[in-house]
C-alpha cells in the first residue's frame, strides 16, 4: 500500500542511446576489417610451388600437377554446401575460427609434411578455407542496419584487397631484397596466421543471421510469440509443437523462395549472367590453380631471389581492384550489349590462355596472368549487380550459392578428366591448351548469341525491355536499389546483394587469385 499523496518513483532504466550503439557498430566493423586484413598476410603463399620443388621438399612437378593440386577442387566441392549452411546456423564466428584453424593446419603440413599424402591433406584443409570465405563476407552485414550494407561491403572488400596486396609485396621484398629463404618465409606466414586465429577468437558472435536467426521473421507462419497469442490458454504450446511450427515456417519460406527463383529465371539478364558466373568462373579457377606450376615449368630459377611470384600477385591484385572499380562507371545498355561485352572479354581471355600454353618467356607469362585476372574481375561486379538487381537478399544468397556450387562441380569434373592422374593426367602446358579451347568455345557461343540479339534488334523484333533491365551501369543500379533497401519482406523481392562472394587467395600450391573470387556484395558473399 502506498499512502495517498505520495508519488511512486519507478526505477530508471538506462539504455544505450543511438550514439553509443553507432560507436559500438563502428568498433565491431573496424575490428572485423582489421581481422580481414591480417588474415590475408601470408607472405609465403606466392612461393609455395617453388618451395615444394626446392631441395627442402623435393617434390616433382608431375606429383604437384597430377596428384596434389587436384585434391583442392574435390575438397572445395565436398565442403561447400555444408559450410554454407553451417555458416548461417552457427552465426558466422565459429566458421571464421574453423577457417583460421584450417589455415594453421595448412602451414603446419607445409612445413612438416614430407609425403604426397601430407600435401593432399594440406589441399583438403585449403579447400575448407576457400569455402569458409562466405563467413567473413556475410558476418559484416549482421553488425549494421541495411542502410549501411553497401558501404560496409566496400570496407570489408577493401580490407581484404589491401591485405592481399600487402602480403604479396612483403613476400617479394623479403625474398628479393632480404634474401629470406622459403622455409623462413613460411614460418613467418604461420606466425601471422596464429595471430589471425587469436583475432578470430575475439570476434563477437552476432545474434542474427540471414536464414536461421532472422531478427523479424516473416513468411507463412508467425513467430513463436505470435503463435502464443493466437493460442491463448492456461499453458503454452508443447515444445514439440513449437519446433514443428518453426520447421513449417522455414519450409514455407523455402518454397516461396524457390517459386520466386523460378519466376526470376525467366528474366534473360539473370539467366545470362548466371551462365557467365558458372562457366567463366570455372575456367578462371582452372587457370589460377595451375598458374604457378606453369611459371615453374617455364622458368626454373635455381636462385630464389629471381622468383617474382609475389610481385606478379601484387600487380594482379592491384589491376583487379582498379578494373572492378572502373566497371561501375561503364554506362551502356547492358540488356542489349551484355552478350557482346562478355564475348569480347572471353575471347581476350582465350587469347591470353593460348599465349600461356605456348610461350617460353616468363615475363610474357607474368603479363598474361595479370591481364587475365584483371579482365575477369572487370565483369564480376557487373554480374553481381545484374543478378541482384531484381532479387531479395535471401534469394540472392540462393542464386549465388547455386551458381557457385555448379561452378565448383564443373571445376572438379574437368580437373578429374584433364589434370588428375586417374584421368588424362596431362602436363601443365597441355592443360592450358585444353583451357584455351574451353574459353574459345565459350567466346564463340557468347558472340554468336550477341550477333543474334543484335540482328533481332535491328529487324525490330526486339521487345521493349523493362527499366530494371536497361540500367546503364552498376552505379545506376545501386541508386535504383537504394530506394527500396529498407524493406525486408521476401514477397517484395527487393534488390540485395549476395553473401557469397569469394574473395581472397585460392590455393596453397600456387597463389590462386586471392582478389576474387568471391565478388563484393552490393548490398547485404568461392578462390
Amino acid at each position: 500500500m502506498v499512502p495517498s499523496g505520495q508519488v511512486v518513483e519507478k526505477p530508471v532504466t538506462l539504455e544505450a542511446g543511438p550514439g553509443c550503439e553507432l560507436k559500438s557498430q563502428w568498433f565491431l566493423v573496424s575490428f572485423l576489417c582489421f581481422y580481414g586484413f591480417v588474415a590475408q598476410i601470408r607472405p609465403g603463399e606466392s612461393f609455395i610451388t617453388p618451395y615444394l620443388l626446392s631441395p627442402d621438399k623435393n617434390f616433382t612437378q608431375k606429383q604437384i600437377t597430377n596428384e596434389i593440386t587436384p585434391v583442392l577442387s574435390y575438397s572445395r566441392m565436398a565442403v561447400l554446401v555444408p559450410i554454407f549452411l553451417l555458416t548461417d546456423y552457427v552465426r558466422y564466428k565459429p566458421v571464421l575460427v574453423l577457417q583460421a584453424l584450417s589455415y594453421v593446419a595448412v602451414w603446419l603440413l607445409l612445413l612438416l609434411g614430407t609425403t604426397v599424402l601430407h600435401m593432399q591433406l594440406l589441399e583438403f584443409f585449403y579447400g575448407i578455407t576457400m569455402a569458409a570465405r562466405i563467413a567473413y563476407s556475410s558476418y559484416i552485414f549482421s553488425l549494421v542496419p541495411p542502410v549501411h550494407y553497401q558501404r560496409m561491403a566496400g570496407y570489408s572488400r577493401a580490407a581484404v584487397l589491401l591485405g592481399v596486396f600487402s602480403s604479396s609485396v612483403l613476400g617479394q621484398l623479403l625474398v628479393t631484397v632480404g634474401g629470406v629463404s622459403f622455409p623462413r618465409l613460411n614460418h613467418l606466414s604461420l606466425g601471422c596466421l596464429v595471430f589471425s586465429l587469436v583475432l578470430a577468437l575475439l570476434l563477437r558472435r552476432p545474434r542474427r543471421s540471414l536464414f536461421f536467426h532472422r531478427p523479424e521473421p516473416g513468411g507463412c507462419a508467425a513467430s513463436p510469440s505470435e503463435v502464443d497469442r493466437m493460442h491463448p490458454g492456461p499453458r503454452p504450446p508443447a515444445r514439440g509443437e513449437l519446433v514443428r511450427l518453426r520447421a513449417a515456417w522455414r519450409g514455407c519460406v523455402l518454397v516461396r523462395m524457390l517459386r520466386e527463383l523460378g519466376t526470376g529465371l525467366q528474366a534473360p539478364q539473370l539467366r545470362l549472367w548466371s551462365v557467365w558466373w558458372v562457366f567463366n568462373s570455372t575456367g578462371y579457377y582452372l587457370v589460377v590453380y595451375y598458374e604457378h606450376i606453369l611459371w615453374a615449368a617455364v622458368h626454373s630459377a635455381p636462385d630464389s631471389t629471381a622468383v617474382y611470384n609475389g610481385g606478379v600477385d601484387a600487380a594482379a591484385t592491384l589491376l583487379s581492384a582498379l578494373s572492378a572499380f572502373a566497371a561501375g562507371f561503364v554506362e551502356i545498355r547492358w540488356a542489349l550489349w551484355a552478350k557482346l561485352v562478355i564475348g569480347v572479354v572471353t575471347a581476350a581471355q582465350a587469347g591470353l590462355v593460348f599465349l600461356l600454353s605456348r610461350t617460353s618467356s616468363i615475363w610474357l607469362c607474368y603479363a598474361a596472368v595479370v591481364l587475365f585476372r584483371g579482365s575477369y574481375q572487370f565483369l564480376v561486379p557487373i554480374a553481381t549487380f545484374q543478378i541482384a538487381s531484381s532479387l531479395s537478399k535471401e534469394l540472392c544468397a540462393l542464386v549465388f550459392g547455386v551458381n557457385t556450387l555448379l561452378a565448383t562441380i564443373l571445376n572438379a569434373i574437368i580437373t578429374l578428366i584433364v589434370s588428375d592422374k586417374r584421368g588424362l593426367g596431362l602436363s601443365v602446358h597441355s592443360q592450358f591448351l585444353v583451357y584455351f579451347v574451353y574459353f574459345l568455345v565459350l567466346s564463340v557461343a557468347y558472340l554468336g548469341a550477341a550477333l543474334g540479339s543484335l540482328w533481332h534488334f535491328q529487324r525490330g523484333r526486339h521487345q521493349s525491355l523493362p527499366l530494371s533491365q536497361e540500367l546503364g551501369s552498376p552505379l545506376e543500379e545501386k541508386a535504383a536499389q537504394a530506394l527500396s533497401i529498407q524493406d525486408g519482406d521476401l514477397h517484395s523481392l527487393q534488390p540485395e546483394a549476395p553473401p557469397l562472394i569469394p574473395e581472397g587467395r585460392m590455393r596453397p600450391l600456387g597463389p590462386a587469385s586471392r582478389e576474387q573470387s568471391q565478388q563484393p556484395r552490393a548490398k547485404a558473399g568461392p578462390t
